[in-house]
């Protein structure tokens, strides 16, 4: 056999890395290796193989506990967006990721919906369909809720931490309404967090983005006022370059 052709076991193992792919996709950020080996009804030791080299040809990231898996930076190859930020915001958010250490990205809000302008390609993003469908959920939802009110019916837990309850949530609500921020500590993902704050058309004040720093849970739920600060400033220096 040359180098060049293709063994009879190749095109499954084709097959499966791409399965892999879609199954990360759709779970989002955090599913662990024995999710995808159950899910897909791989045999463990062909999942870990498979994971590694898309790890190791950058389709898939580690988290940084090592406690799942996220979409990396060539598969966005895959799907380009149709939506982007123009050239100087992304200038703006390149300026921000050089100062912070978190994942930083930049959401448009289309009524009820958020497209990424500009995720962070370091520390891809959990899926824009998933964070509309569960907005209470995440700081960026939540800056849409803050604006828009709570949607009708209940609200899935997602997480041991997520806030379900309809008056506890409005209360969230309110303080995002008061200090401009939106926090969430591990409510969307156990391990994860993000701090959002809203993006505002200099002339009339109408909500045109979002602007999100997501980390660990526990660094979220910290002190963080420096952070807070640099998100406002970063936002402000967006604002024109948006609306």
């Amino acid at each position: 056999m040359t180098s060049g052709s293709i063994s009879g076991r190749q095109p499954q193992a084709v097959r499966s890395a791409l399965a892999i792919l879609e199954e990360v996709a759709a779970a989002g950020v955090g599913i662990t290796a024995k999710e995808i080996s159950t899910a897909l009804r791989i045999p463990p030791a062909t999942t870990y193989r498979l994971l590694n080299l898309l790890v190791a040809e950058e389709y898939l990231v580690r988290l940084p506990d090592l406690g799942g898996f996220a979409l990396g930076r060539r598969s966005a190859n895959l799907a380009p967006s149709s939506v982007a930020a123009p050239t100087a915001a992304r200038q703006v958010m390149r300026r921000l990721r050089e100062r912070v250490r978190w994942g930083a990205h930049l959401v448009a809000f289309d009524r009820h919906r958020l497209t990424f302008l500009d995720p962070d390609p370091d520390h891809p993003p959990t899926d824009a369909d998933e964070l509309s469908r569960h907005p209470h959920a995440s700081g960026l939802g939540r800056l849409l809720l803050a604006e828009h009110g709570l949607p009708d019916g209940p609200l899935t837990r997602l997480t041991p931490r997520t806030v379900v309850d309809r008056d506890e949530l409005a209360g969230r609500l309110d303080e995002v309404r008061a200090t401009g921020l939106a926090r969430q500590c591990g409510e969307f993902h156990a391990t994860l967090g993000c701090l959002a704050v809203a993006v505002r058309a200099p002339d009339d004040g109408r909500l045109v983005a979002g602007l999100a720093l997501t980390g660990p849970a526990e660094r979220v739920a910290a002190p963080n006022t420096e952070l807070v600060d640099l998100l406002h400033t970063h936002a402000g220096d967006l604002a024109p370059l948006l609306a």
